[in-house]
């Protein structure tokens, strides 16, 4: 184990003893009926999509329930990681909800990983209105049979679109990759895209991508450009390109223990509240990419945007890989997989259309 490994464990084991003692303190819950802790694993500060929507959540339902709800936010992984956080979320004693990513969601809610297919939506737009649709709504029902935690809503993991950053040449077509040792999430859906590409995929944990791109390990990663200026990833890389092959995405949940055992009207200011705050946080998080993508043209070699032609083609190429892999691999059924393409183009025809009739005509 590495010392900063072992600091952060010993950090989480603090911060969840704290919790644990404020908790038990007598009369600590006096002034209030119940309490919503929330881990997250953003930085604690208003650079990100997810603590500036918590922020705003708190106030909402604090003021909706005259304090009878309080809200606690811990971020910046002080409660341990997303895999430990979710367990200790499904019970709801200590901590009541947190937010994971689409690789870590596959312990709590396997089907999930069917979001992970690429190339799945063209624009922001269509993104949010099938997040935020019926469609997920009912799928991600399942959480709460499968792992006992109930879904509140998606947050556009820094941005959503990715883009590649790389060494070596930019990436213009599906050739360019060609060879290229991609750093991926420790996710198998994004190995078998990247394969299905030409890459070689190199699974790392966030930990480990600096060092790897720095010492020739991986000659490239994709993350959305918020990640690249955090980062400031064209220390260790010359390129970027803008290809929004992957869509990332946060899934926040809340313990069903503990949102059954709030009177109906704290249910609903809990569910309200969240959804302000995730609509809030969609367009955080589109400006985070916004002026991520702005500051990497600016500081990398080159960067350029993969234009509609050539992410057909690599959708056409690494869709059907996917698709084998996720069904005869991963084991989930063919007709979700093909319910969940159907509804994504309904979803694009369907805004299409509002958008002409309401401010096209």
């Amino acid at each position: 184990m590495q010392w900063a490994d072992y600091t952060g464990r010993i950090r989480s084991a603090a911060a969840v003893a704290t919790l644990a003692a404020a908790l038990a303190v007598p009369g600590a819950a006096s002034a209030q009926e119940f309490t919503m802790a929330i881990a997250h694993l953003a930085p604690e500060d208003m650079d990100n999509e997810i603590q500036p929507a918590l922020v705003h959540f708190k106030s909402l339902v604090e003021s909706k329930t005259k304090g009878e709800v309080e809200v606690e936010i811990f971020g910046a992984g002080q409660l341990g990681s997303e895999v430990e956080t979710g367990k200790q979320a499904q019970d709801g004693a200590l901590l009541q909800s947190t937010i994971i990513s689409s690789g870590a969601m596959s312990s709590f809610f396997p089907k999930y990983q069917v979001i992970t297919a690429p190339f799945l939506f063209p624009n922001y737009e269509v993104a949010h209105a099938f997040f935020d649709g019926a469609w997920f709504a009912n799928f991600m029902k399942g959480t709460i049979e499968e792992s006992g935690l109930r879904y509140l809503g998606t947050f556009d993991d820094g941005g959503g679109f990715v883009a590649f950053t790389n060494n070596g040449k930019p990436i213009k077509t599906v050739d360019d990759l060609a060879g290229m040792k991609i750093r991926v999430e420790e996710n198998p859906a994004h190995v078998a895209t990247m394969k299905a590409l030409g890459a070689s995929a190199t699974p790392l944990p966030w930990g480990e991508v600096i060092t790897a791109l720095s010492t020739g390990l991986a000659d490239g990663q994709f993350n959305a450009p918020g990640v690249s200026k955090n980062y400031s990833l064209w220390e260790v890389n010359d390129y970027t390109t803008l290809s929004g092959h992957v869509y990332n995405s946060q899934s926040w949940l809340v313990s069903e223990e503990w949102f059954q055992s709030l009177p109906d009207e704290y249910k609903e200011a809990v569910v309200t509240s969240a959804r302000e705050a995730i609509e809030l946080a969609h367009g955080i998080s589109a400006l985070a990419a916004i002026k991520g993508w702005q500051v990497s043209c600016e500081e990398f070699k080159e960067c350029y945007v993969l234009p509609a032609e050539e992410r057909t083609k690599m959708a056409e190429i690494a869709r059907p890989a996917w698709q084998e892999w996720i069904v005869n691999d991963f084991g989930l059924d063919a007709a979700l997989v093909d319910e969940l393409f159907a509804t994504v183009e309904e979803i694009k025809g369907d805004v299409t259309a509002t958008d002409m009739e309401r401010y096209g005509k």
